[in-house]
């Protein structure tokens, strides 16, 4: 079948001959495909865990099959292991099923003991850190020419680390960019003439990790036979290939490709177990490694008062550390049966995962916008043309028709929410990355001072990249997990009419769409529930416990407080704005973290914003925080609090309400924790067996509630400023306070769909689509947006500073009446957004003097300064503080 050359936007019948399983049967590379028709049985009984999980990051780490667990587990507790250096019958049968275990270890990498030593670390990056320390360097001030270590820009991180090493032994390290390697391939040399025994190590990849790009074995004997010098330099040259990523789907033959150092990590090949690697390392250079440390089983003897100190023989032995993890070592042996039992051998899954991605690049590479312009820029060096040249590795950006990038976090979001998991960034390789990507040295440096770090979200900097997307196949991966990532690409970035709209700039939303949108809203200044958040259902609920609704708890509130009428909000609202008048149409707050917002139409605040926002969270067996991301039903979990008699009701459909006392006792702590929200460590307690037992049964999954401490101080100012305090936290993600604006709201609710309004109404009206952005303040207005060019803001007499936008995740497709998720609220904010997914304002409180007001009320005065004006804003706001 003849491939199409451009695919455009709306040719539905060309993305469905695409799609299906009898074009990619077609394709060139389709009859290594599905180890002889068992695969789809392979994915049934061994991974059903993955359920519509669309797993694509093979490369970070593979799966592991059911069997593999299982056989392991019965070996375990059919077997009795003892550590393998005592004598006695157990430690026997650990020692030599270790040995066995590395006996399978060389044959399948296709050597021997004659020819390599297995030496087990904790993953492939231990292995090189270990080549670094102990390899034969000669220091450049010795008399004689010094070593060289020279390693390929395409390199992991674990290897161009190796420097840092050589560094301190006076050793000069030379970075080369590939093609630079593939120039001196071409100019050959004859061997070296001049007799010199410094020792020189080279470093490259067998695939790149980033690109799946495989380079050459070939300049492993180059290399040692001085054909192909990294360096003009006299000397010994020696050869570490970094494996890691290649025998992950590939078969490496050590015994045709004799590398000097082969670092692999065993999660990348069977998925389990995590932890363990090794290095090859051949015997022609083990006896010349320096190994200074001695300790648990190395030595052969040693005396503790005299520097007498005698190896093992074994190069196995000297340098393996204290007691090796020998129960993962024997996992090992059940990974090999289950690859070889399941798959036929290394070469079954070359081909299988190879055909899959020549198969999804193919289509990838035809993507087109409506007006011609490709939907997809690739990364990859070489063509799928050869699995000898090409891994199974794709690496991408999105475009949008415009040809801009769209940043790989949005895409990463989008990814997640059609439970397609991908890997995005630099994928710890910055030199392939600024290769591809076209970042130099400088960029780089920029990025970093402009606050991106490796890991972060910070995607586009600039109207450039940072990272990028890369997508990998592995031997349990199928052509629907292709055909699933491929559906996801069309749908969301191709298919989608509101695209057309990326970079559509924000209109004022005419006043008559506001006013129809809230014509069934009491006005604001009323103090009533103006958002009908609570439903039917939700009342309901409240009456089947004894209870006549939320909205009683809402009524016991601390009174208002007088306000003050020389506001901070009136002066600077006479000296700056004068724009329609904006008032607070809602407020809310979220007890426990992640559950069921509670409205009231006023409320206190405290030093860590709303009174009881986020104090309580809930977390799984492990203690790990639970959200709506892995857990929609939370959202169905209603908390009511009764500030008079102080208690916190939780109440959902089909459980009795249950009490929790707002102010706990000194007898609470002794059931402490240390727990950790968005990276940082926060002091808790927990809540008792009774409320763990209503949660558990609720979410059919066994958790607990737990509490902040009151006296727990958790900054919210990660990089302060100097002589500026930082904001106190109570549980939130990143700031005291979020607030949206109805009028932003409303224009994405009409960039949702191209269907009439009347049906765009009904599916989203505006009362269940403010739930969703889970915000603090909802303020009115009449221009979409406006509130991100906003520095501070004063509502009534209360004045916030504005920290930045809030980055939106998955969550905001959770219906939260209901617990359903849709995709297309991120889509079309996305879209909205020129990629982006930020909505709404993260605020924090900001002192403004003795007498200010304690309390939010629905109906204040919003009065914001324009970032523009900050500078009169700080003047005004210090000679009002002086005045007072």
């Amino acid at each position: 079948m003849e491939r199409p050359q451009h695919l455009f936007s709306n040719a539905t019948g060309t993305w469905d001959e695409l799609l299906s399983f009898r074009y990619f049967q077609e394709l060139p590379h389709a009859r290594g495909y599905g180890y002889g028709g068992k695969i789809k049985e392979v994915r049934e009984k061994e991974f059903s865990r993955l359920g519509d999980i669309t797993y694509l990051d093979h490369v970070g780490t593979t799966l592991f099959p059911k069997s593999q667990v299982e056989n392991f587990m019965n070996d375990l507790t059919g077997n009795v292991y003892g550590n393998p250096h005592s004598q006695n019958i157990c430690s026997k049968l650990t020692h030599d099923t270790i040995e066995h275990v590395r006996n399978r270890v060389l044959q399948h990498f296709h050597t021997t003991a004659e020819d390599y030593s297995v030496i087990f670390t904790s993953g492939s990056t231990e292995a090189i850190k270990l080549v670094a320390e102990t390899f034969p360097w000669t220091p450049a001030d010795s008399g004689r020419p010094g070593s060289c270590l020279c390693y390929l820009t395409d390199n992991h991180t674990s290897v161009v680390g190796m420097r840092m090493i050589t560094a301190v032994k006076s050793v000069v390290s030379v970075a080369l960019k590939p093609e630079e390697m593939l120039l001196l391939e071409k100019s050959q040399t004859p061997p070296e003439t001049l007799a010199c025994s410094t020792s020189h190590l080279f470093c490259y990849p067998a695939q790149s990790n980033f690109s799946g790009n495989k380079y050459p074995f070939a300049w492993i004997e180059k290399i040692k036979l001085g054909h192909l010098r990294p360096v003009n330099v006299p000397g010994n040259w020696y050869v570490l290939l970094d494996a890691a990523s290649y025998v992950s789907t590939s078969s490496l033959d050590l015994a045709a490709h004799q590398a000097d150092f082969v670092p692999v990590s065993f999660y990348k090949i069977f998925g389990f177990p995590t932890g363990l690697g090794a290095l090859l390392v051949s015997n022609r250079i083990a006896p010349y490694l320096q190994k200074r440390y001695f300790g648990g089983g190395t030595a052969a003897a040693y005396l503790a008062e005299e520097e007498f100190y005698i190896p093992k023989e074994s190069i196995s032995e000297r340098f393996e550390d204290g007691t090796t993890s020998f129960l993962d070592i024997i996992a090992l042996k059940h990974g090999f049966d289950a690859l070889q039992r399941l798959t036929g051998g290394m070469k079954n899954i070359q081909d299988h995962t190879f055909a899959l991605a020549s198969y999804t690049c193919s289509v990838l590479s035809t993507l087109r916008y409506a007006n011609g312009a490709p939907a997809v820029q690739m990364y990859n060096s070489a063509e799928f043309k050869s699995a000898d040249l090409q891994g199974p590795i794709i690496n991408f950006n999105m475009l949008d028709e415009n040809g801009d990038i769209i940043g790989y976090s949005q895409v990463d979001k989008l990814a997640s929410l059609n439970r397609v998991h991908v890997r995005t960034g630099c994928f710890c390789n910055t030199g392939a990355c600024q290769l591809h990507l076209g970042i130099s040295n400088e960029d780089v440096k920029k990025n970093f001072k402009a606050g991106h770090v490796c890991g972060d979200d910070v995607d586009v900097i600039d109207g450039r990249p940072t990272g990028s997307i890369r997508i990998s196949f592995g031997y349990m991966s199928t052509f629907e997990d292709a055909q699933s990532f491929l559906k996801f690409i069309l749908d969301t970035f191709l298919k989608c009419p509101s695209q057309l709209d990326m970079h559509a700039s924000y209109s004022r939303t005419p006043e008559k769409a506001i006013t129809d949108s809230m014509q069934s809203q009491p006005p604001a200044e009323a103090h009533t529930d103006t958002s009908k958040i609570t439903k039917v259902k939700h009342e309901s609920i409240s009456s089947k416990n004894g209870l006549s609704g939320r909205k009683n708890y809402n009524q016991q509130l601390v009174p208002r407080s007088e306000q003050n009428s020389h506001s901070v909000s009136d002066v600077l609202g006479a000296a700056i704005k004068d724009e329609d008048p904006i008032s607070l149409t809602h407020i809310y707050l979220y007890p426990i973290k992640s559950c069921a917002g509670l409205e009231v139409s006023e409320w206190p605040v405290g030093k860590q914003g709303l009174l009881y926002d986020r104090n309580w969270m809930i977390v799984n067996q492990n203690g790990v925080c639970l959200s709506q991301k892995q857990e929609p039903k939370l959202c169905l979990i209603y908390p009511s609090i009764d500030l008079a008699q102080g208690i916190m009701v939780i109440q959902a459909e089909g459980m009795e309400s249950i009490g929790i006392p707002l102010n706990h006792g000194n007898d609470t702590q002794i059931h402490a924790h240390q727990s950790r929200v968005c990276g940082d460590r926060v002091q808790t307690y927990d809540c008792g067996d009774t409320i763990a037992d209503w949660l558990s049964l609720f979410l059919g999954r066994r958790c607990r509630l737990i509490r902040q401490n009151s006296d727990c101080c958790r900054n919210g100012n990660k990089k302060e400023k100097k002589g500026q305090p930082g904001a106190a936290l109570s549980l939130v993600n990143e700031a005291q306070y979020l607030l949206i604006s109805t009028a932003s709201l409303l224009h994405l609710r009409d960039k949702i769909s191209s269907r009439n309004r009347a049906a765009l109404e009904e599916r989203f009206p505006l009362e269940d689509l403010i739930p969703r952005f889970r915000a603090n303040l909802v303020v009115g207005g009449s221009r979409a947006f406006e509130e991100e060019e906003w520095s501070a803001v004063s509502v009534g007499a209360l004045h916030f500073q504005v920290v930045k936008k809030c980055s939106r995740c998955q969550i905001i497709c959770i219906d939260q009446q209901t617990g359903e998720k849709s995709n297309e609220l991120l889509q079309v904010l996305a879209s909205c957004k020129g990629g982006k997914t930020t909505f709404g304002m993260y605020l924090q409180n900001q002192e403004l003097g003795s007498s200010a007001s304690t309390v939010l009320s629905v109906g204040s005065k919003v009065v914001p300064v324009q970032k523009k004006n900050e500078q009169i804003a700080h003047a005004l706001s210090t000679d009002l503080k002086m005045l007072e």
